[in-house]
């Protein structure tokens, strides 16, 4: 059989699909440009009620705490008493060191002072009345005025003036020569200081026999003691060293009140039945103002006790 010829079948071009716009406009001769679908309308969102008016005032109250000093007072408290914690791990919790004063203080104690004489030169009581550290400041503070029968400590007067503007409660004392009279030392303490109502009782200074016996320095103290209270219807109170304390003291003048000195040291250590209100603790002090080390000292008692012992005339 002979092979047919067959003719490749040629497929019909397609014609583009055409709306009726296309249509008229390639009637007219102009390029046609396919029409854009149509688009479904967005349904807008409804918005929901507005913020309960309970949350606005949480949100503001909480502003008005972040934004507030004492948010940050309190923020910076907590800070260095964190840090505080930290610096006094295996410290004695009752003897703790205080950066700003330099020195371990006591803790127990809620009311602290100093004492100075001219040894700590011109003071600017302003600032040791304004230092504080952990609510350590300076509540009192004890002047030395005279010594012997002839010397008045050259910065008795200004410092006598000038801590007492600043509120800070305030007792003379006289260094006392236990080889001189006693009686005329006292009216020379008393002819040097005028103690006013809202001071603290005048304070005599014992700590060394000077060549004469003990019986000799107890007769010129006593005679000391007796003028002054007579004269100030007030009880001085005897200062002295521990050591010199229990040596020539203990068991005599048991009626005054007691000032001690013992240095470095987390306790006072005597007996309970002393009768101590003041304890010089340490004698390397560091306090604004003044631009040597200083005595620091502690009150046994409260704040009531501490406007107890105050001059009331």
């Amino acid at each position: 059989m002979s092979e047919i010829n067959k003719k490749p079948v040629i497929p019909r071009p397609r014609k583009p699909r055409t709306t009726k716009a296309s249509t008229v406009a390639s009637a007219a001769g102009k390029p046609v440009r396919a029409a854009a679908p149509r688009r479904k309308p967005v349904k807008k969102k409804k918005k929901g009620p507005g913020m309960a008016l309970h949350w606005k005032f949480l949100i503001a109250l909480v502003l008005l705490v972040l934004l507030s000093p004492l948010y940050y007072a309190y923020v910076l408290k907590m800070f260095s008493s964190g840090i505080r914690w930290v610096k006094d791990i295996g410290q004695d919790p009752n003897y703790r060191t205080y950066t700003s004063f330099n020195i371990k203080i006591p803790k127990k104690y809620k009311i602290h002072g100093i004492d100075v004489s001219y040894y700590q030169g011109k003071i600017d009581w302003q600032k040791v009345q304004a230092m504080e550290e952990d609510s350590v400041r300076v509540r009192f503070a004890i002047i030395k005025a005279t010594e012997g029968i002839l010397s008045v400590d050259p910065y008795f007067s200004r410092n006598w003036r000038e801590a007492a503007k600043t509120g800070i409660a305030c007792s003379a004392y006289h260094f006392f020569r236990p080889q001189k009279s006693g009686e005329w030392q006292a009216m020379f303490f008393l002819q040097t200081v005028q103690f006013e109502k809202g001071d603290l009782p005048p304070v005599v200074d014992v700590e060394q026999l000077n060549g004469v016996s003990p019986e000799r320095m107890r007769k010129e103290l006593k005679a000391f003691i007796k003028y002054v209270e007579k004269r100030t219807r007030v009880r001085p109170i005897i200062y002295s060293g521990l050591d010199f304390y229990r040596n020539f003291l203990q068991g005599h003048f048991e009626e005054y009140p007691l000032w001690i000195a013992h240095y470095h040291q987390p306790r006072l250590n005597v007996d309970k039945s002393t009768k101590w209100v003041f304890w010089q603790h340490s004698d390397r002090a560091r306090i604004n103002g003044i631009n040597h080390v200083v005595d620091f000292n502690v009150f046994q008692g409260d704040s009531a006790a501490f406007e107890g012992l105050k001059i009331k005339f």
